[in-house]
């Protein structure tokens, strides 16, 4: 049996509501490719697909401040360089930040910081990998792909994130 190649490209599609403004995430079994901020507005997925679901209703979680953590399996594309920034982006810690040096300095070489700093901002996965967390050496907020003004949203709902916990029986 054949199969025909259009299908074996095919993403699941989700556009979700956030206080940031209407959000893709696209993905299939494999893992999601992409949560990107959209500027034009596109209708609300109402049957959210399944290979999404758990994405999706971690995303909504983040948002409402009952959880900091996401566990749904990522599959971003990009070079063998990316996936190390990226991978990199994923040690900083939820609610904290760090400057483009410091992560060329943990990616083994200073002078990578421009390449590293493009990198970032090739990111597909906004919010998981967290690239919003990245910031100048002087502590300034610089380029944010879903702009400035998400970035500093994000940081300072991470950074006054109270989460919600079940109290104990």
């Amino acid at each position: 049996m054949k199969m025909d190649p259009l299908k074996l490209n095919k993403l699941d599609e989700a556009i979700i509501s956030s206080p940031l403004g209407a959000i893709q995430v696209l993905g299939d079994e494999n893992g999601v490719q992409s949560i990107l901020f959209l500027e034009d507005a596109k209708p609300f997925t109402e049957d959210i697909p399944k290979s999404l679901s758990i994405a999706v209703q971690e995303l909504t979680n983040y948002f409402t401040k009952k959880t900091k953590d996401f566990t749904f399996k990522l599959n971003p594309q990009g070079t063998e360089f990316q996936q190390k920034v990226w991978q990199q982006l994923c040690t900083i810690p939820f609610s904290k930040t760090s400057s483009y040096l410091d992560m060329a300095k943990a990616l083994g070489d200073p002078k990578v910081i421009r390449a590293a700093a493009s990198a970032n901002g090739k990111n597909p996965i906004s919010i998981v990998i967290p690239c919003h967390r990245v910031i100048g050496s002087d502590g300034s907020m610089t380029g944010y792909a879903g702009g400035i003004w998400r970035k500093e949203w994000l940081l300072n709902h991470e950074s006054a994130c109270l989460l919600y916990t079940s109290p104990s029986p």
